[in-house]
């Protein structure tokens, strides 16, 4: 009880929030090659084989596609995809925000022991090296035999083919996402990560992050350390809303419009919006503990992940030097405050945060030179101030009311 107190947590409820309209969509069939039976995904636009950085509008702005796995897991009788221990598995990137958010959920509920996971590896990597006309470079599993690498264009590192805490693929031994996914028969053709995985069936639930942490919070509380832990409380759900409707496109995914942007226009546009919503935030953030108020929230984890690879990422890479973490009083202590939440930092590796970005994408970072940067973990190792922040709202309020 003493963290829930401490962070703003409370007791648990099963609500569960809407976070985008974009969420829900209608949904097609594909064959699961692997245990012969349909699976459901969204019907977006099928599309050839891509990562993100193919995805453009016609003025080079990123357009960021929907997810297209989007099935639940659910305690309710009858469902497909029910709350067991040890069934299910996330296969994740240390270097991947939207992924990141599923290992705070995991840590913060405490479901270590019931949801396994696969780290894959930082630097991306030709995922058909056989064929010299598929270019496509993507997340690839460890290999403990293999020997060192380079980019996707043969130049950087070298890197290793294996680090302590990323493991080759336990369950269908795919080289990599993509194979992975060619396996349970997906037919989109975008290989990303998280991947919420049934161990059982062997076919992916989820690869929506935004809905695979509603369900870690809600769906498991009976296998959970921390069943009272609600990320998502029902009287909060309309404050949730209201902020991610505005830190996603600006902040979220803000600083991939800016870091992706084919034309001048594209960029000055996405970097408009994003410093506006950079202040938006620190002046929100002196005045209130978390983004939807008093308690710590899932709106908290999605905002972290990016305000955590901001300063030593984002800043440079992707050209978002309007603003920083360090230098935003508020910001800052907010993060040193997420941070010292108990099993947080655990789910941090700035090294291989940085691996991902600066040698992955050739064509932004040719030679994969990874900058030193500004040390920014350390500064979220001291104290931080949000009592007197949390204080100084609860005598305002107090005021306000007589």
């Amino acid at each position: 009880m003493a963290i829930i107190k401490k962070f703003g947590l409370i007791l648990s409820t099963t609500s569960r929030i809407a976070l985008s309209t974009s969420f829900r969509s209608t949904s097609s069939l594909s064959f699961n090659t692997v245990n012969n039976e349909f699976s459901t995904m969204t019907a977006a636009t099928r599309l050839k084989v891509r990562t993100a950085l193919d995805e453009l509008g016609e003025d080079g702005s990123f357009k960021r596609t929907d997810s297209a796995w989007r099935n639940w897991i659910s305690r309710e009788e009858g469902a497909r995809f029910p709350p067991e221990n040890d069934r299910y598995h996330l296969y994740v990137a240390y270097a991947c925000p939207w992924a990141h958010r599923t290992l705070l959920t995991r840590a913060i509920k405490g479901l270590e022991d019931v949801i396994s996971i696969t780290v894959v590896m930082p630097e991306w990597q030709r995922t058909k090296p056989e064929d010299p006309n598929d270019s496509h470079s993507g997340w690839v599993f460890a290999d403990p035999e293999g020997g060192t690498r380079v980019n996707s264009i043969g130049l950087g590192g070298p890197f290793p083919s294996s680090y302590p805490s990323n493991h080759p693929d336990p369950h269908l031994q795919a080289k990599s996402i993509r194979e992975l996914y060619e396996k349970v028969g997906d037919t989109f053709g975008k290989y990303t990560v998280p991947i919420l995985f049934d161990k059982k069936t062997k076919t992916i639930v989820s690869n929506e992050s935004a809905e695979i942490i509603q369900m870690l919070n809600s769906e498991f509380n009976h296998l959970a350390k921390h069943p009272e832990i609600d990320l998502a409380p029902k009287e909060l759900e309309g404050a949730m809303a209201e902020v991610d409707k505005w830190i996603y496109p600006n902040i979220n995914n803000g600083v991939y419009r800016c870091g992706f942007a084919k034309s001048q226009k594209a960029y000055d546009t996405a970097i408009n919006d994003l410093t506006e919503a950079f202040d938006k935030l620190e002046a929100l953030l002196s005045k209130q503990r978390f983004v939807a108020g008093d308690q710590f929230t899932l709106s908290d984890i999605r905002l972290f992940v990016t305000l955590l690879r901001f300063d030593e990422v984002y800043i440079v890479y992707f050209k978002t030097n309007t603003r920083s973490v360090a230098t935003s009083p508020a910001l800052l202590n907010y993060c040193r405050e997420i941070y010292q939440i108990p099993g947080v930092k655990e789910t941090i590796n700035m090294a291989q945060i940085k691996y991902h970005y600066f040698c992955s994408h050739p064509d932004l970072n040719k030679f994969s030179i990874v900058p030193r940067g500004p040390d920014f973990e350390r500064l979220l190792k001291m104290p931080h101030d949000r009592d007197n922040v949390d204080a100084a709202r609860k005598r305002k309020l107090s005021l306000e009311s007589d």
